[in-house]
């Protein structure tokens, strides 16, 4: 194993590897700048106050990586993007040929189903904008807009969502790690400053007590992630001996590692995406012109900001988004085919079709496992919430799942890339 000192010195004299991290930092730079480009009609309108309020726009302020806050240019964020790469995976479900399309037609399949994502992408940042420029200007943070100044607005934020989908994307593309969790992972830790400022201010010795709570409960929780997330199931794999002349190839054993979370963080961005795609509907059904419409959207509306229907809500999509996730992204068939071409296989296991029912059933068993625990942290701060009454541990919780989940990626990724160098 190389030593952590060593791993840093080839770090500093990869030239190749600095230059795609500079270029990460880079990127986000200027996604940080963008962030603090009010629209228009914001005129220095800033939703602080409303965001510590309403838990739905909280959690999509969260997404958008900080963009909501100062009714910036970048307020939707990578959230419709997200949105349509939801819808997409969901249809792959249902089209033979869109599951073709993603599994089966290697790298010019994929770019093509990413490539109607993008398209999926523009009338869905048209609505979300149209539906949260409206709700915004109900609430007295935006003055009257003439029909010309909401559509120029609902253009700027929605051309706004579509450059940043483009930075993420050049992110993973020249970059290191995953460019839409980098933009959230950056905009929640810009925040850090401002959070920890207002803690100070706040200091209270009386509450040393709740203080050292939390802090014990972020560790054990972060603790939790990373063990959860570098756990794996070892399956054993051997290769059958081939003679090729008077030499044998083959017969050595190796094992296939299984995630216990295939699906990293991904199922938390989805559960926050749906969370708040029909909170931006109701936002938009509360200022149509018809009463009935209006009542119907504010029950619904009330119904949804309920803590405990949140808290069952947001633990049911990030148990359900670990599931589809890991079966839309790890495919045993095509795991027990590839064996099979390589002369692999488990032992006590039939090559084929037993091959690929052994590995989904263990995949099962361990996704439970991670899903459970996901879905478990990611309500713990609604539980802490019903106790200490402070409303910003439901985005803290939440906050700290992500964070930590994208810098194991990311460490993992330059480690894995600082490896292949040495050899």
């Amino acid at each position: 194993m190389t030593s952590f000192g060593t791993k840093i010195k080839l770090l500093m004299s990869d030239s190749s590897l600095n230059k795609k991290l500079l270029f990460v930092l880079g990127a986000l730079v200027i996604f940080r700048l963008m962030a603090n480009i009010p629209i228009p009609a914001a005129a220095g309108a800033n939703l602080a106050a409303l965001l510590s309020q309403n838990q739905a726009l909280g959690f999509m302020n969260l997404l958008t990586g900080g963009g909501l806050t100062s009714l910036s240019i970048v307020m939707l964020g990578v959230g419709p993007y997200i949105t349509a790469s939801i819808i997409m995976q969901l249809l792959t479900m249902m089209s033979d040929k869109l599951k073709a399309l993603y599994h089966e037609e290697g790298e010019a399949g994929k770019k093509k189903f990413i490539q109607i994502s993008r398209k999926l992408t523009i009338p869905l940042a048209i609505l979300q904008g149209f539906g949260l420029i409206l709700f915004l200007r109900t609430q007295g943070f935006l003055g009257e807009l003439t029909a010309m100044d909401l559509v120029t607005n609902v253009i700027i934020v929605a051309a706004g969502s579509m450059l940043l989908m483009w930075i993420g994307e050049l992110i993973t593309e020249f970059g290191i790690g995953n460019g839409v969790s980098l933009i959230i992972f950056a905009g929640i830790v810009s925040g850090l400053p401002t959070t920890i400022g207002q803690l100070v201010a706040g200091y209270n010795p009386a509450e040393i007590p709740l203080y050292l709570g939390f802090l014990i409960a972020a560790v054990a929780i972060i603790a939790g992630i990373v063990t959860i997330t570098e756990a794996e199931r070892p399956i054993p794999i051997t290769y059958a001996k081939q003679v090729r002349g008077q030499k044998t190839y083959g017969g050595t054993s190796t094992y296939l590692p299984l995630r216990v979370n295939q699906a990293g963080v991904i199922p938390i961005i989805f559960a926050l995406s749906i969370l708040i795609f029909p909170q931006v509907v109701l936002n938009f059904l509360s200022v149509v012109d018809n009463s009935t419409v209006q009542e119907m959207s504010a029950a619904v509306s009330s119904f949804l900001e309920n803590q405990l229907v949140t808290s069952v809500l947001y633990f049911i999509l990030v148990f359900a988004f670990t599931f589809f996730y890991t079966a839309v992204t790890f495919d045993p068939d095509s795991i027990a085919n590839n064996l099979q071409k390589n002369g692999a296989f488990i032992p006590g296991v039939r090559p084929g079709h037993s091959t690929s029912e052994y590995i989904a059933k263990i995949l099962t068993r361990i996704t439970l496992v991670g899903a459970l625990f996901l879905g478990i942290v990611a309500v713990l701060p609604f539980v802490m919430i019903a106790i200490t009454g402070i409303q910003a541990l439901a985005l803290g919780g939440t906050a700290l799942l992500i964070v930590v989940s994208v810098v194991l990626d990311l460490v993992k990724k330059i480690d894995a890339q600082l490896s292949m160098r040495e050899y």
